[in-house]
């Protein structure tokens, strides 16, 4: 049976951009969620979602996991991006669209 952190390891290590949010892209539950995946669709992202408020497994690990206390959570090739605020940042500097295209290269 996997752990928490394993499941939560398989999702960040399974995709090249993962977003865990509240709620999905097409049905964003929160307006800083709806935003990050907003901006990840216009930089180009295949973008994984997990609903934080589908699983309150992951919900509650998910900030331990990160260290990151807040959602939405950005991952790219495994490694913590950040919240919504420097996902817009990253947007809105060019530097997301860059940084998703690279991760999304094919190997």
């Amino acid at each position: 049976m996997n752990t928490v952190s394993e499941r939560i390891r398989a999702e960040v290590e399974g995709h090249p951009v993962v977003l865990f949010m509240k709620g999905t892209p097409q049905f964003p539950m929160c307006g800083f969620s709806s935003r990050a995946s907003q901006v990840l669709k216009q930089a180009g992202a295949q973008l994984h979602s997990v609903n934080v408020l589908q699983d309150a497994e992951i919900r509650a690990d998910l900030p331990r996991y990160s260290d990151w206390p807040t959602f939405p959570q950005l991952f790219i090739n495994g490694e913590l991006i950040g919240g919504c605020d420097i996902t817009v940042e990253l947007f809105e500097s060019g530097e997301l669209a860059r940084m998703v295209a690279e991760a999304q290269k094919p190997a």
